[in-house]
């Protein structure tokens, strides 16, 4: 199968690309993959050197969640329908929500990430302002979920979340995001610590309940701190904790080798549709300390162990009983650890999607 996917290099989406093109081209399947909005770093795409049956194609187009984006996101369609002509794709797998409503003869499957609208709620506890731009971005997120063929979230959360606040898809399916454990280590000498990654400029992320009290083992904070909108630097100052570390961007071999050593993961996010960092952690042998919101709920079940939803006091609470106990550090990160490999790993993703992918094309083009 030749199968049409657009991604972007902001965030998780693109390692969950990397994840879904280098499973489906080992699975002898062709790939056509565009990314939109800032170009990939040559880091970003080493990935792509060793695989044969993919098509990369950068494109500069804005994402459709970015201010004053109307314009380059017509642009933006406008590529995609030509490409589709050109390259002639049996199905387009498209991780926006406008690309859903292209007028082509191929199936349409898009997936929700993340949107704008839920965030807002998530973060600010109430519904965003009536702006001319929120309109054009309901309104074009709205017409490519009706549009597509099918719609996949990384949750029943996020899927709930679509429907409550765009549309209801014609079908729906969830398909849990997948990581590589052999991707994965752990250190026999896991260091009593905690580490927490993610962007740090993010409010969803709310890595400041970790800078809001001084913590009783340390904790290293690994993320980038630059907006891609914004030319300032969001970077918050850890006060006088000499305990909390902010350690900025890092590589993916720099990750590796903190989760390795890191006992403790703390996943404080107060809006999270999935979650990579968690599970990456979770692979590593890290006990989880997540907020407890319903994604976690579901996706972490008895395997986490939960702190009062959005509380600092908590959250502080747990990092100093837990840094106390090795066994529970231990047992947690086995769990952890566990629940990871046999509901997360990659293959079981791939696998999934391209069962969807028959279906779908089976079932013809949404009238």
């Amino acid at each position: 199968m030749h199968v049409l996917i657009t991604s972007d290099a902001v965030g998780g989406v693109w390692t969950y690309t990397r994840e879904l093109v280098s499973g489906l081209t080992r699975r002898g399947h062709r790939v056509s993959l565009v990314s939109f909005g800032q170009r990939p770093s040559d880091e970003q795409l080493r990935w792509m050197r060793e695989l044969r049956g993919l098509e990369y194609h950068a494109t500069d187009f804005p994402l459709e969640w970015m201010q004053d984006s109307a314009a380059g996101i017509a642009a933006s369609m406008e590529y995609l329908q030509l490409l589709i002509e050109r390259i002639k794709p049996d199905l387009l797998h498209s991780s926006q929500y406008c690309y859903g409503a292209l007028k082509c003869s191929i199936p349409k499957l898009v997936v929700a990430h993340s949107d704008v609208l839920s965030w807002w709620h998530e973060v600010h506890g109430s519904s965003p302002p009536d702006t001319p731009w929120l309109s054009w971005y309901r309104h074009i997120a709205s017409v490519g979920l009706r549009n597509a063929d099918v719609v996949v979230a990384p949750s029943e959360w996020m899927l709930d979340a679509v429907r409550q606040y765009y549309a209801s898809p014609a079908r729906g399916s969830v398909i849990y995001n997948g990581r590589d454990p052999a991707l994965f280590s752990r250190s026999s000498h896991k260091q009593n610590c905690v580490l927490s990654v993610g962007r740090v400029w993010d409010q969803a992320k709310q890595i400041r309940l970790l800078l809001a009290r001084s913590q009783s083992v340390p904790v290293k904070i690994a993320g980038s701190d630059q907006h891609p909108e914004k030319a300032s630097s969001a970077i918050m100052a850890a006060g006088s904790d000499e305990n909390v570390t902010l350690l900025g961007s890092l590589s993916v071999d720099e990750l590796l080798a903190l989760y390795a050593r890191s006992s403790i993961y703390a996943a404080t996010s107060r809006y999270e549709p999935f979650g990579l960092a968690p599970l990456e952690a979770a692979l590593s042998g890290c006990a989880l300390l997540v907020n407890d919101i319903p994604t976690f709920r579901e996706l972490w079940g008895d395997s986490a162990l939960y702190f009062r939803r959005n509380d600092a006091d908590a959250l502080a609470d747990s990092i100093r009983n837990l840094g106390a106990n090795a066994r529970m550090r231990e047992e947690y990160g086995h769990r952890a650890a566990l629940h990871a490999r046999e509901r997360f790993d990659s293959q079981r993703m791939v696998l999934e999607y391209e069962e969807l992918y028959r279906e779908v094309a089976c079932l013809g083009v949404a009238a």
